[in-house]
């Protein structure tokens, strides 16, 4: 039987990062991330063969793959101990698309999948967070309606407004339990509307209609047009990744961000990123960005400087006093050279520390409280924002 489904997950991968034909970009880098022991969500990834099956096949799935899938959602639950639509400790994915080559912005993703009326009652109980998982709740429904229903994005968001601007409320972040149902029930009511049925309970049917909608994507007139210009050619299809969810919209020590070893804009080798605290991939990926990395020490503080530090400072300072007094000061005023001297190694010394600081802050501002649920990332990136060069690493 041929295999069409590939497992990642407790520090074991069926493939690595050399395997990107097969799994994808995305996919390869996430097996490769699992094997190397870094802490990855786990997941399966459903390979490129796949996608080109669908596309010679009248857009019909492989016989085996329904099986396939279904055996690795069975070990991801294992693997999580939580279960798709469970009404107590529910296991939610995110479902996303990865070719061999990046096409930033030109293939479809889903957040936040398996929740439904049951399910989203569980996770506000499990986290103690209601606010958190009907908002959590009203993305899936919204992305779900936009990208596997293609309903029209504009209304949704003309809905998120005008339920804002009820409440008296600006930022998303602002908005209760309370409005995030209510939005809910107009959402679902514009789906019903608009394609003659309820939107699905069902986790399993969500999943094929979310696995369909990113295959269906590697084909949509934004994505072939992207290939053509960019002049890529000779690939199998998307890949296409289904990975437990973690979460950035758990409150203000929750977030997301995307980063790159190099500057997108300018191709300039430094650790680039953007971020934003209580907020999901899209936020960051569709231009809703507040702040860079840059930007850090306003949200954990600038670093401080502790005792050990001053002393160190002062030895810098010190040597710094007296190696400007031994190449200035003969025959002058040695008190005003070794000042000099003293004020360049302190501020010499202090600017080293800040750049050793800087990491550690970074990781403080990008990390999730885990409690099981922490961050969560992205998908695509915004037009709005720079693409990176082809030999750009981007980690979201």
């Amino acid at each position: 039987m041929k295999k069409w489904v590939y497992f990642f997950g407790a520090g074991k991968a069926e493939g690595d990062g050399t395997w990107r034909d097969l799994l994808g970009g995305k996919g390869a880098g996430l097996a490769e991330m699992t094997r190397i022991g870094l802490p990855v969500p786990a997941g399966f990834t459903i390979s490129t063969e796949a996608c080109d099956y669908f596309y010679k096949n009248g857009k019909k799935y492989p016989a085996e793959l329904k099986k396939q899938v279904a055996e690795q959602v069975a070990r991801l639950e294992k693997v999580t101990r939580k279960k798709l639509g469970d009404p107590k400790n529910p296991l939610l994915v995110s479902v996303r698309s990865g070719s061999a080559r990046s096409m930033p912005g030109m293939m479809e993703t889903i957040l936040n999948l398996g929740l439904n009326e049951r399910s989203v009652q569980g996770l506000a109980q499990s986290t103690k967070n209601e606010r958190f998982a009907y908002d959590a709740y009203r993305r899936f429904v919204q992305m779900y309606s936009t990208v596997v229903m293609e309903l029209p994005k504009e209304d949704l968001e003309h809905r998120l407004r005008s339920m804002k601007e009820r409440l008296g409320v600006k930022q998303d972040t602002d908005v209760p339990a309370s409005g995030w149902k209510e939005l809910l029930k107009e959402y679902k009511a514009n789906f019903r509307e608009k394609t003659g049925k309820d939107f699905p309970e069902d986790p399993i049917e969500q999943l094929w209609g979310a696995i369909g909608a990113v295959f269906g994507s590697w084909m949509a007139e934004k994505a072939v047009t992207y290939r053509r210009v960019e002049k890529i050619t000779g690939l199998l299809g998307t890949a296409v990744n289904v990975m437990q969810m973690v979460f950035g919209n758990t409150g203000d020590t929750s977030g997301t961000g995307v980063c790159f070893t190099r500057d997108p804009s300018s191709g300039e080798k430094i650790f680039y990123g953007d971020y934003l605290v209580n907020a999901q991939g899209e936020d960051v990926v569709a231009g809703r960005i507040d702040r860079g990395i840059e930007a850090a020490e306003d949200v954990v503080g600038r670093p401080d400087p502790g005792p050990a530090e001053r002393v160190l400072a002062a030895v810098a300072g010190a040597i710094g006093g007296a190696a400007v007094t031994g190449l200035f000061a003969p025959g002058t005023d040695v008190f005003a050279w070794y000042s000099i001297g003293l004020l360049a190694g302190m501020a010499l010394f202090f600017v080293i520390f800040g750049r050793l600081n800087g990491l550690q802050r970074l990781a403080t501002v990008l990390s999730v409280r885990t409690e099981v649920l922490s961050g969560s990332n992205s998908g695509t990136r915004g037009a709005n924002r720079p693409q990176a060069s082809p030999d750009t690493e981007e980690v979201s």
